[in-house]
């Protein structure tokens, strides 16, 4: 059994593009077992298919864990104005052409919403939300949002355009920067390892390699009032939050887990935003049991 705070990164095992009815190619990466049980990665902001997780977990649990450039990350085709349900219809697709049938799905940190509108459109037989980015525009959340990221909530309720605009100006290196400023040491410690570090910003450069347009639209996405019903998720949901974790949810998914009545909620004692990696085992165990 491996550790929990094992954390291994590796290349990914198969790489690959598909094409979609439209016309558009989504790039993709696999890792573990090609006939292995399907899980699909929504990965975190800005970051492309090149970033996985649970390295020799995978493989020990049969897992085949695949990943997706979102439009206009990585190698994928952009989609000015996409919407979350354009990326499920876009999952539903691309499942069928990679024979992923209804597979279990884990959204981590910006890719969460984008899990939880595969689940919501009945592209997923389970979800695990890791680390998720909450939706900080709810009404609940107005008046303990610190006052930059209210202002950013706000700027993108009034004026999506404009704010979609306004973050086309980040680059891979301010990501970095910014995750870097915001993590805990318990995080740090993680994300300072160099064979992580390499990863990690590997996944960056590859996500912005198409400039920041991609990134953007999926924070506008993420930002605003999400458009779909998440108590009309019926399939299991596990939600997963480190204690330390102050960058994704203001009550580290409490009120997410109460809106969804599949749903189970885990805080991890004396872990942060990097529950990914520290935790793939027992992620994924919960995920495909």
């Amino acid at each position: 059994m491996l550790s929990a705070m094992a954390v291994q990164v590796g290349d990914p095992a198969r790489l690959g593009e598909v094409r979609l009815s439209d016309g558009r190619s989504l790039g993709w990466a696999e890792w573990g077992l090609p006939d292995g049980i399907p899980v699909l990665l929504c990965p975190g902001a800005a970051t492309s298919r090149w970033l996985g997780f649970g390295g020799g977990v995978v493989e020990a649990l049969g897992v085949r864990l695949v990943s997706v450039d979102r439009p206009g990350l990585g190698v994928s085709t952009p989609a000015p104005g996409r919407t979350f349900s354009g990326f499920a219809a876009d999952m539903r697709q691309f499942c069928a052409l990679r024979g992923l049938g209804d597979p279990a799905v884990v959204g981590n940190s910006q890719g969460a919403p984008f899990a939880l509108a595969c689940a919501e459109a009945g592209v997923a037989s389970a979800l695990a939300v890791v680390s998720g980015a909450d939706e900080v525009a709810a009404p609940r959340f107005a008046s303990v949002l610190p006052a930059d990221l209210r202002g950013l909530v706000e700027r993108t309720a009034s004026d999506p355009d404009g704010a979609e605009d306004f973050f086309t100006g980040f680059t891979a290196e301010a990501m970095w920067d910014m995750v870097m400023a915001a993590s805990p040491e318990c995080d740090l410690s993680v994300y300072r390892d160099p064979d992580f570090a390499a990863a990690y910003r590997r996944a960056l450069n590859e996500g912005f390699a198409q400039g920041a347009a991609g990134y953007a639209r999926d924070t506008v996405l993420a930002m605003g009032r999400w458009p779909f019903e998440l108590g009309g998720i019926s399939v299991p949901v596990d939600i997963w939050y480190g204690e330390h974790d102050t960058s994704h949810s203001p009550d580290n998914g409490a009120l997410l887990a109460t809106r969804m009545a599949t749903a189970q909620r885990n805080v991890v004692p004396g872990t942060g935003g990097a529950l990914l990696w520290t935790h793939a085992e027992p992620i994924l165990t919960s995920l495909c049991g």
